[in-house]
C-alpha cells in the first residue's frame, strides 16, 4: 500500500478530526504511505480540488476540533445516485465511475469514517473488489461490532450539561421540563444522558411509552412533594401502538427528519397532568464543537488502527473497541446487526431501581 485516501461521510461528529490527523500521522510515520483527503464524502473524487494530499502540517492543530476538515456530506452514495434524465430526477447505480476514478486516481485503499449509511458504502465496494478499512462514527452510538462509538460521549456529556440546567428552572418555577434528544432508533443518549442528569421518565425507541404511565409518575413525584420533573425524550421514542413524529416539510410533504415527540409530550403532560410544561429540542447542538478528551483518545485510537488494517492489506473490515481491546470486524457482520439498548441489560435495570420510569409501565 502506497496510496491511501481518507473520506468523512454523512453527519458530522466529534472526534472526526482526530481520526484523520492520527490515520495520517500513522501512515506516514510508520509506513511512508502517500496519504489524500476527499472533500465532501465521496462526491469529492469528481470534484476539482475535491482530492489533495495531506501532510503532518495539514493535520497540526486539529484534535480538538469538532467537525471535519474535509467536509461532511449526508448524499453521495454511488449506489443510488440521484441523476436527472429527461426532465426527471431517477435514481441510478454510478458505483462503476467511482471505482474507475479510484483507479484513475492511483488510490490503492480507502478508509472511510462514517456510521451505518457510510459503512454500507464502503462494504458494496468491498464486494466490487475496492480495497476498504471502515472507521464507525456515530454520536446515536448504534453500529454494531463495537461497544462505543466516536461522538457518543461528547453527546452525552452536552446532554447532560442541559440537563442540569434545566434542572434549576424546574425546579424554580415548579415546571415540567422535557429535553429532546437526537435517537433515531436507539435510544443510548437519552438514556445515558438522562440517567447522568436526574431525569424522572425517560422515553426511548426500543419502549414503546403509554403517556397515562408518563403522568402518573409525575402525579407521584407532585405526591411526594416534588412539584417538578425532568424528562428525557429521544426523537424516535412513540407510544405504544402509535408512530414516530417527523417534521412537516409545508408544501413539499413530509421529509424524513424525525422530531416533534418531545412536543407531543409535552402538549399530553400539560393537559392531562396540571402541570405547567415546557419543551427544549437540543438538536444539532448535541454534535457540534470540541470533542471530549474520551472520544478525542477513541477516534485517535480507531485512526491508527484503521491504517495498521490497510497495512496488512485486511480489507473489507471496520475497526473496533471490544472491552479493554481494539480489533476488527468485517463490514457485514458489523452490519448485519445494529446496536439498541439492551432493554433487560443492566443500564435499564439500574434506571427502574433508582425510580426512573421509562413510560412502559402504568
Amino acid at each position: 500500500m502506497k496510496r491511501i485516501a481518507l473520506s468523512t461521510g454523512g453527519g458530522d461528529a466529534p472526534g472526526l478530526n482526530a481520526v484523520i490527523r492520527a490515520a495520517t500521522k500513522t501512515a506516514i510515520n510508520d509506513h511512508g504511505m502517500e496519504v489524500f483527503g476527499i472533500r465532501s464524502g465521496l462526491d469529492g473524487l469528481f470534484e476539482p480540488g475535491g482530492v489533495f494530499p495531506l501532510s503532518h502540517s495539514d493535520v497540526r492543530g486539529i484534535l480538538p476540533l469538532g467537525g471535519t476538515i474535509l467536509g461532511a456530506a449526508s448524499r453521495g452514495n454511488p449506489f443510488k445516485r440521484v441523476v436527472e434524465k429527461d426532465g426527471e430526477e431517477i435514481i441510478e447505480d454510478v458505483t462503476q465511475e467511482y471505482i474507475d476514478r479510484i483507479k484513475l486516481l492511483d488510490l490503492d485503499a480507502l478508509l472511510l469514517i462514517g456510521g451505518d449509511g457510510t459503512l454500507h458504502i464502503a462494504n458494496e465496494l468491498h464486494q466490487r473488489g475496492v480495497d476498504v478499512v471502515g472507521v464507525p462514527k456515530t454520536i446515536d452510538n448504534d453500529v454494531g461490532g463495537t461497544d462505543v462509538t466516536f461522538g457518543f460521549d461528547t453527546a452525552i456529556n452536552i446532554a447532560t450539561e442541559a440537563f442540569d440546567r434545566l434542572h434549576t428552572t424546574a425546579e424554580s418555577h415548579h415546571r415540567v421540563m422535557i429535553l429532546e434528544l437526537m435517537g433515531r432508533d436507539a435510544g443510548f443518549i437519552a438514556l445515558h444522558a438522562g440517567m447522568a442528569g436526574g431525569a424522572d421518565v425517560i422515553l426511548i425507541p426500543e419502549i414503546p411509552f403509554s403517556f397515562e404511565a408518563v403522568c402518573n409518575k409525575i402525579h407521584q413525584r407532585i405526591a411526594r412533594g416534588s412539584k417538578f420533573s425532568i424528562i428525557s425524550v429521544a426523537e424516535g421514542a412513540h407510544p405504544s401502538g402509535g408512530q414516530k413524529v417527523y417534521k412537516h416539510a409545508g408544501d413539499d410533504g413530509y421529509i424524513t427528519r424525525l422530531g416533534g415527540i418531545g412536543h407531543v409530550v409535552g402538549k399530553f403532560v400539560e393537559a392531562n397532568c396540571g402541570a405547567e410544561t415546557r419543551v427544549t429540542v437540543l438538536g444539532h447542538i448535541q454534535r457540534g464543537g470540541t470533542p471530549t478528551a474520551f472520544d478525542r483518545w477513541l477516534a485517535t485510537c480507531y485512526g491508527s488502527e484503521a491504517v495498521r488494517l490497510i497495512a496488512r492489506g485486511r480489507f473489507g473490515r471496520v475497526v473496533s473497541l471490544q472491552g479493554r481491546r481494539f480489533t476488527s470486524v468485517k463490514l457485514s457482520e458489523c452490519l448485519a446487526q445494529p446496536k439498541r439498548v439492551d432493554v433487560t441489560g443492566d443500564t435499564v435495570q439500574t434506571a427502574r431501581a433508582i425510580g426512573i420510569s421509562l413510560g412502559d409501565e402504568s
